[in-house]
């Protein structure tokens, strides 16, 4: 700002001041405080399993946490309000009341007499205008268990579409909840289950490549479409942890030995090559963290 410019403002703070009009804050208010409210499953409350594999907790290192410090970068100073819910599925976050206090984030908001859906949006009317950003991350635990099924595509396809109708009743009432101006972005999910790949069988191989094919074509065009119906950006995971990287193209990672590039990246990233366990590592959730930051507009 130059000399000019700061004698005119302070001209005018002073003679509006002097009629009450007005009050003048510093140069920095437009990087004052703003709320990040986060709603979703295990993912948004960052949920991690124990380093030897078994029931772990959710943890400062999930997405959501992280963004706060990254937003900083492009000038925002957000307050995180976190209503995830490990084991949330698109159904229960509207229909399911309270959160049982181990499934929240670290210092998540408690709802015990509300959904996450309804506590969600009473804390973004309340705080209108003051929300500079919502995160939806949910989905994945509408379609996991068709993993298992005897026609997993079936299986997926039934799911997402019924996600896709919860999604659809969701995502509007946040958009109006949140006003016009906030930034809300929808998340999707690394590809856990290329990390069947390095069991070496043939049906865990199968189910592999079938995964791909389950985001590529159903579980992230419907996630997209709901979260771009109101506005909303699509935080493609998925893709940015090179689910999609040709399973002919290899490398090679210890202690797997040569194994597709786009599974070693799982394994890099999650915990399901070692575990079985669908969360992200630091890393992963990192990565989350950084496609969501440069979704905010800079200031």
């Amino acid at each position: 700002m130059g000399i000019g410019r700061s004698l005119s403002v302070a001209v005018s703070c002073l003679v509006l001041g002097a009629f009450g009009a007005a009050s003048c804050g510093s140069s920095s208010s437009s990087a004052a405080a703003q709320y990040y409210v986060s709603l979703g499953d295990s993912y948004a409350a960052g949920y991690q399993p124990n380093p030897q594999g078994g029931v772990g907790h959710t943890s400062t290192n999930g997405f959501a946490y992280q963004v706060v410090g990254l937003a900083g970068a492009r000038g925002y100073h957000l307050t995180l309000a976190n209503f995830g819910c490990a084991g949330a599925t698109t159904t229960s976050l509207l229909d399911a009341v309270g959160c049982p206090p181990a499934a929240l984030g670290p210092g998540g908001e408690q709802y015990p007499t509300m959904t996450q859906a309804a506590a969600a949006e009473q804390f973004l009317r309340q705080h209108r205008g003051h929300v500079a950003l919502v995160t939806v991350s949910i989905g994945g635990n509408d379609v996991t268990h068709c993993a298992g099924d005897a026609n997993p595509t079936t299986c997926v396809v039934a799911a997402i579409a019924t996600a896709k109708a919860n999604l659809t009743t969701l995502m509007p009432a946040l958009r109006s909840a949140a006003g016009p101006d906030a930034t809300i972005v929808g998340i999707t999910y690394p590809d856990v289950l290329l990390g069947l790949w390095v069991g070496g069988s043939p049906s865990d191989q199968s189910l592999a490549k079938l995964s791909v094919t389950a985001f590529q074509s159903f579980i992230n065009p419907a996630l997209s479409s709901s979260y771009r119906s109101v506005g909303g950006r699509f935080a493609d995971v998925t893709a940015a942890s090179g689910a999609y990287v040709p399973l002919d193209q290899t490398t090679s990672l210890a202690p797997y030995g040569v194994v597709p590039v786009a599974v070693a990246k799982t394994c890099e990233l999650t915990y399901y090559c070692e575990f079985h366990d669908i969360h992200p590592m630091t890393a992963g959730y990192t990565l989350i963290a950084q496609l969501v930051t440069a979704d905010l507009p800079r200031r």
